[in-house]
């Protein structure tokens, strides 16, 4: 287990605990559900060298929603009991009573067995070192900031049953369905949300916008979700990263292989993978092959070879010109990517051949950045903050319709304003777009309802 010896050692120095005192066994668990959890990614800020010490900064469609600390110290959770940690953890109450919101995901966590939420508490509170950092404040607009609010939201759709096994199956499903939508909340990312942002439990893992990037549909549909792939290239894109020929993680997926899923034993990476291949076929509606069939080499130096003069500037103006002088160089010329697939073939790639082109757009403004044990992929984003020179909305669209075109789905199209939307975080769902009218709306809600209350007294006075 990740760093499970050093932070023994470092609870036993931190709190004075006897070594004889610790159970090493249920701390080995507390972190292996930590990992599963993927409680480090969303709760350590990036560059920062505390663990768990809060300040991650989550890109809602409703604001930004800072993490906590969530280390055993005073500004943490030291003075949590177990029973206020496991409120936090299933329901979303803090000690204090107020409502989390649910980009913390105890709308899965609340599936987390007791033993589990025990051996959890037991591994915060004796094997992470305390922090006494103060938490960054969510200051969300209204009125998304009325935090009472969410206890409504939760009557309505948080579901607080704790995992049950189905005894119908075997031992490795119920060990997937219990990462997939407990622990793991794959889930979370990759259902639908309605308009209030519930998941659409019609429509499980079928694919959702994430922000700039979109979580694809992972249902066994053999089209649109995962069904064309083998439990053994599910298993290593969750280790690694990447299943040569299908696809690549990136984004928020590349946080949680970084994480969380390489560190996961190869039983439960096959207990996800039974799982997923269980799950209910789901089309999305359009999609007729898998998104890994499209495209096919093309060498791209062919159309743009001696176009111009030597000496010639600005001749970056097409989409051929662009990826030659922007990404070929990794890709490879006809698309094919380096030798040892690090750079990724652009061709029979989900990336290049989903319907949804965000993926592709995202890669190219945001990189990749993914570390493993066996690898370290980088690819740098071509907009700011960047070492590589910054495109323009119009540049990524060309680019991103030349790699579609040759390499992906060509019957995908992207515009700038496609691009524009991508690189401010994605579309904002309904409810979000509607929040500068709910305050003004409320109040000529209020004064119409005054109003014709006035006018009904008036009358019954006159009467």
């Amino acid at each position: 287990m990740k760093n499970l010896l050093a932070g023994f050692v470092a609870a036993t120095l931190t709190f004075g605990v006897q070594a004889e005192a610790v159970d090493s066994h249920l701390l080995q668990q507390g972190e292996a559900v930590a990992i599963a959890s993927d409680c480090q990614a969303c709760h350590t800020a990036p560059g920062s060298k505390s663990a768990f010490s809060g300040g991650y900064g989550i890109a809602s469609p409703m604001g930004v929603i800072y993490s906590t600390n969530i280390t055993p110290a005073a500004a943490g959770i030291g003075r949590y009991s177990e029973a206020e940690f496991s409120a936090a953890v299933r329901h979303g109450v803090r000690a204090d009573g107020a409502n989390l919101y649910p980009a913390m995901p105890y709308t899965s966590y609340s599936k987390m067995t007791d033993a589990d939420l025990h051996a959890l508490y037991y591994y915060f509170m004796h094997g992470v070192k305390p922090v006494d950092e103060a938490n960054q404040q969510t200051d969300l607009p209204f009125p998304f900031n009325l935090r009472f609010s969410m206890g409504m939201w939760n009557v309505m759709f948080a579901d607080s049953t704790v995992y049950q096994n189905d005894a119908s199956q075997s031992a490795e499903w119920n060990r997937g369905n219990y990462l997939v939508n407990g622990l793991a909340h794959c889930n979370t990312c990759h259902t639908p949300r309605g308009l209030l942002m519930q998941e659409k439990s019609d429509q499980p893992l079928a694919g959702s916008p994430l922000g700039s990037w979109y979580a694809p549909n992972i249902t066994s549909d053999k089209v649109s979700g995962i069904g064309g792939w083998s439990d053994d290239e599910l298993v290593q894109y969750l280790k690694t990263g990447r299943a040569e020929g299908k696809n690549q993680a990136a984004g928020g997926m590349a946080e949680a292989v970084e994480h969380s899923l390489q560190y996961l034993p190869e039983s439960d990476l096959r207990a996800i993978a039974v799982y997923l291949k269980s799950t209910k076929p789901i089309r999305t509606e359009g999609e007729t092959q898998p998104a890994f069939n499209y495209g096919a080499p093309m060498d791209v130096e062919n159309s743009v070879r001696g176009r111009n003069p030597n000496n010639a500037n600005q001749s970056l103006t097409n989409g051929a010109a662009l990826f030659s002088g922007n990404c070929a160089s990794c890709h490879q010329p006809d698309g094919s990517g380096s030798a040892n697939q690090a750079y990724p073939s652009l061709f029979h790639n989900t990336a290049t051949g989903m319907r949804n082109p965000n993926n592709l757009i995202a890669t190219i403004l945001f990189g990749v950045q993914r570390d493993t044990a066996d690898h370290q992929v980088l690819m740098p984003g071509f907009s700011s903050p960047s070492y590589v020179g910054q495109l323009t909305d119009q540049q990524v669209a060309d680019i991103s319709n030349f790699v579609l075109a040759h390499y992906g789905n060509p019957d995908v199209k992207v515009q700038a304003g496609d691009v524009a939307w991508v690189r401010k975080g994605g579309h904002p769902p309904l409810l979000a777009q509607a929040q500068p009218w709910i305050l003004p709306g409320g109040i000529a809600a209020l004064v119409i309802v005054l109003l014709v209350a006035g006018f009904w007294l008036r009358r019954r006075r006159v009467r």
